[in-house]
């Protein structure tokens, strides 16, 4: 008999972590996920070995990761652009303790979820062949991502270490939290209020749960995918002002203001991915539409059918 593939989730508790969990249950894998903090009711799975750790505190974390892992996937990090100190060390020691701690043992996959936000500047269609600039990031969160980035594909090139980036767009679906996007423009529709919104003039690219979370099975089980950096998105970008009013639409309600939040002077207005790679090399490609994954998203946030 085989013996069952075991991973561990780093973030297990956050949304794209559940959704990863479940459907690694559902592999038959053994899952096991390290949080700052416990998992909330509607996020906690009985299959699932919680284990509470911070991940920039390497000493700790070397005597939690007691078991062998098949997988490490690190959803891991702390977002407060008040408290840049805390967000740094979170999404790049985190990683590089994570990262050095697994280097000794025998992993067959690492991956690193990293995000669209490590392109600064650079103009969409963004491509992974891109140069990235520490300089040209414009956040404490994407410039620790991006060191984290240069980190593991170091780690790659000098000790063939099993790494892969995942740069990730919009992702949005069921149990994600309510202080996003999408979530603050369904549920002030369904339920009748007045919000403040931007202009709306910008594109965006959303990726749906369910393709995120294959893009991140496929990486593990492909060797392919080492040392690689994968955009993840649909390189189809959306209209902000046109999502907003097609919630309108389906929900029957709300009352957005457009024009009310003012646009960042370093707004940048058109950020999309190309994506052909990740079809090329793991043969993965978004498989739900927007409006799909945006009525899928409804109903199940609010048990509407639409």
């Amino acid at each position: 008999m085989k013996a069952k593939k075991k991973i561990l989730i780093v973030g297990g508790t956050g949304f794209i972590g559940y959704h990863l969990a479940k459907k690694a249950i559902k592999k038959g894998w053994l899952v096991a996920s390290i949080s700052s903090t416990k998992a909330k009711k509607i996020r906690n799975l009985k299959k699932v070995k919680y284990l509470i750790c911070d991940i920039t505190n390497k000493k700790k974390l070397n005597k939690i990761i007691k078991a062998d892992y098949d997988y490490v996937v690190n959803l891991g990090g702390y977002v407060d652009h008040s408290n840049k100190n805390k967000t740094f060390k979170s999404h790049y020691f985190g990683c590089k303790n994570l990262s050095e701690i697994f280097l000794k043992k025998n992993i067959r996959s690492f991956i690193q979820m990293g995000s669209s936000i490590e392109y600064g500047y650079l103009k969409s269609p963004q491509r992974e062949s891109m140069k990235c600039k520490i300089k040209s990031v414009n956040s404490t969160y994407g410039k620790a991502k991006l060191l984290a980035t240069h980190h593991l594909m170091k780690l790659y090139k000098d000790y063939k270490f099993p790494a892969t980036v995942l740069r990730l767009y919009l992702t949005y679906g069921e149990k994600q939290d309510v202080n996003r996007f999408l979530p603050i423009v369904i549920n002030s529709c369904i339920e009748d209020k007045t919000f403040p919104c931007s202009n709306g003039e910008q594109f965006r690219d959303f990726v749906y749960i369910d393709d995120l979370v294959n893009s991140i099975i496929k990486s593990l089980q492909n060797t392919r995918a080492n040392g690689q950096i994968f955009n993840i998105g649909s390189g189809k970008p959306k209209n902000i002002k046109k999502i907003i009013q097609t919630i309108k639409k389906k929900c029957n309600g709300g009352n957005p203001q457009f024009g009310k939040i003012k646009l960042r002077k370093d707004e940048i207005i058109s950020l999309y991915p190309r994506i052909t790679k990740a079809k090329k090399l793991i043969n993965w490609k978004p498989r739900i539409s927007f409006e799909k994954g945006l009525n899928k998203t409804i109903k199940s946030y609010y048990g509407k059918k639409n």
